[in-house]
């Protein structure tokens, strides 16, 4: 792949984004969520490239990755006003849609472009398949993490707001109930499993099934970077003083340090 392959996919998305923010004041607010989380996780991408010593074109295959992981998020939004997939269609699907209608990757490299179509559409399942232990496996890995942290990013900011100047899509329609968690994501999350967005009922549920997320990471870099900025603590500190979600807390924080080691 070549740099210039890379800024053209670049000027693209660009253009591609302005017309969704075409529409009323809420939508803008979204669609600027998505535009802006996309830019981050590129960001985020190279931060893992450097760390994970990527050569040069795994540095843009991954950042292609990244740039293009989540344009099915536009029309999504655009069709279905949320960003749910249970309540539309799978995001990840949709950007392959768009790669394909829009020929982004037509003149790139065959395997290439397989690397780059194959780590998008399997960058949000909650596993990844066990067939994928060749090259594919490394930008999957590498987008799943790169995704992650910045939805970490995006949360943070986002709880620190007032509930009405939130990105409502972003929040999942999840009702802001302080004292209340699920006892299945507890569970899940003192297991050391990924809480199940299907379990989650309120939004202290979906903060656990943030920071049970530290069980999929793939790449000490990633580790290091959510040390450095401190997520799990800023999701944790506003969920209720219990025992048990306390505990659970605890042990994520544990894994990720001696993952970041």
């Amino acid at each position: 792949m070549h740099t210039a392959q890379f800024n053209q996919l670049t000027t693209w998305f660009d253009a591609y984004v302005q017309p969704f923010l075409e529409t009323d004041a809420e939508g803008v607010k979204n669609i600027q969520l998505k535009i802006e989380h996309t830019g981050k996780v590129c960001e985020a991408m190279a931060q893992l490239a450097s760390g994970e010593k990527l050569s040069e074109n795994q540095t843009l295959i991954a950042s292609a990755v990244a740039l293009l992981h989540d344009v099915g998020r536009f029309p999504q939004y655009q069709r279905w006003r949320t960003f749910r997939d249970s309540e539309s269609d799978n995001h990840a699907r949709l950007a392959i849609d768009v790669i394909r209608q829009e020929k982004l990757l037509d003149k790139f490299d065959p395997a290439e472009r397989l690397l780059i179509e194959e780590a998008i559409r399997f960058h949000n399942l909650l596993e990844v398949p066990a067939q994928f232990q060749s090259a594919s496996r490394l930008y999957i890995n590498l987008i799943r993490d790169a995704d992650k942290i910045d939805i970490w990013r995006v949360f943070t900011e986002l709880l620190a707001q007032a509930p009405e100047e939130r990105a409502s899509a972003a929040t999942l329609g999840l009702p802001d109930i302080p004292d209340e968690v699920t006892a299945a994501c507890v569970a899940a999350l003192s297991g050391g499993r990924i809480v199940q967005l299907d379990s989650a009922r309120t939004l202290n549920d979906f903060k656990l099934l943030l920071i049970s997320w530290v069980y999929d990471l793939s790449c000490s870099t990633s580790g290091r970077i959510l040390l450095e900025r401190g997520y799990i603590p800023a999701l944790a500190e506003s969920l209720p003083k219990r025992d048990d979600v306390t505990a659970a807390v605890a042990q994520a924080q544990s894994a990720l340090m001696v993952l970041s080691a």
